[in-house]
């Protein structure tokens, strides 16, 4: 692997990452300033972690997942790996991007409180037929 692929893989860990933060943070309805000032640091840094633009060290990995209640690894799971494999199609990032945004948090939390499984699937096949 060339130092380039090596450096693109790395960058694309920090945005995955920087997802899994902005997605916990909206769960757990925290705003970049709230955790900004439990951590210590500046919201545009949170911003900068969220987006993968500042790679986010070990023991700050550890603070965070203290403050959001999760284990380290939480950050580097992939949460839907299982419906990343059956769509490898799908572009990682821009589904990373979409499960860590309001939209895409909210549409995940309604749709899991959905106890019919036929009317579940009714709503992919619709949202699959919008999407063609």
């Amino acid at each position: 692997m060339t130092t380039i692929e090596t450096r693109r893989k790395l960058k694309h860990i920090d945005v995955h990452v920087g997802a899994r933060v902005k997605s916990r943070s909206m769960q757990m309805g925290l705003s970049q300033t709230k955790l900004a000032n439990k951590i210590g640091i500046t919201f545009q840094q949170v911003q900068k972690y969220e987006k993968g633009v500042n790679r986010i060290g070990a023991s700050r990995i550890h603070q965070i997942a203290s403050i959001l209640e999760v284990p380290p690894h939480y950050f580097f799971e992939n949460p839907l790996a299982k419906a990343n494999a059956q769509a490898d199609h799908l572009d990682a990032s821009a589904f990373g991007e979409f499960c860590a945004s309001r939209d895409g948090l909210a549409l995940m939390q309604a749709f899991v409180k959905i106890k019919n499984k036929t009317t579940r699937h009714k709503i992919v096949k619709l949202v699959e037929d919008l999407a063609d």
